[in-house]
């Protein structure tokens, strides 16, 4: 399976991608190709591949990665503008565009609105990954809900694995990454717009990991080490505070 976004050109700047309507169809099961993949674009459009121009566009980087050039020019510049000037909610509505926060970047004093955040994120964090993995990955497909999630995660590692590292012993170590983790993915699952999320009871329309994105966005990250949950802030990540589940 190739990356999202994946397209083909002609050489002359004319690109074909798989749009909304034929990605559900894929993605329901209704048409035998994959949502991302240049042979899959090539024949669906009863194309020759070996005389395209293959190309992927990383839709948070705004980069156009050459694949395979086959066609006599190599037409990347007039690839990289129209892509960099899509409608992306053509090609998938449920997907949401925005810039991956860094919880290092603001100072915030803690609150008890934020602890009434912290607890209500105890509350629901066990069923997180599961949720947003099936409900966006039935949603938008394997392939952007892939993206969204390495991105945020290569966004953030630099930033907090010191969290990780400066946990004493192997198995407190395993279960510090595993909520970072899951921090990760509730801010994965913000990025779609989704009805409906699996596995976790929430009012229609209502994201029900919204209260870990609220913590990240004021710069908190929560670790869960047995019935201690740690609220680490600030540049180094440091714990500012414990609470008992």
């Amino acid at each position: 399976m190739c990356n999202f976004f994946s397209l083909i050109s002609d050489g002359n700047g004319k690109i074909l991608y798989f749009d909304s309507e034929i990605r559900k169809k894929i993605i329901n099961g209704d048409l035998d190709y994959e949502t991302d993949s240049h042979s899959s674009i090539a024949a669906y459009y009863k194309l020759n591949e070996d005389r395209f121009n293959k190309w992927e566009y990383n839709v948070f980087t705004k980069e156009l990665k050459e694949d395979q050039v086959n066609a006599k020019n190599n037409d990347h510049a007039t690839v990289l503008y129209k892509c960099q000037n899509l409608d992306f909610k053509t090609v998938v509505p449920e997907l949401r565009l925005r810039t991956i926060f860094n919880p290092r970047s603001v100072d915030n004093a803690l609150t008890d609105g934020d602890i009434l955040l912290v607890k209500r994120w105890a509350s629901v964090w066990d069923s997180v990954g599961a949720s947003v993995w099936d409900s966006a990955g039935d949603s938008a497909g394997d392939s952007v809900r892939a993206l969204v999630r390495d991105s945020v995660w290569d966004s953030v590692w630099a930033s907090v694995r010191a969290l990780v590292w400066d946990s004493a012993g192997d198995s407190v170590r395993a279960l510090v990454r595993d909520s970072v983790w899951d921090s990760v993915w509730a801010i994965t699952g913000s990025f779609f717009e989704l009805s409906e999320w699996k596995y976790v009871c929430h009012e229609k329309g209502e994201y029900p990991f919204q209260c870990a994105v609220d913590l990240w966005n004021r710069g908190f990250v929560c670790t869960f080490i047995g019935d201690k949950i740690n609220i680490h802030a600030g540049k180094d990540m440091k714990i500012i505070k414990t609470i008992t589940k």
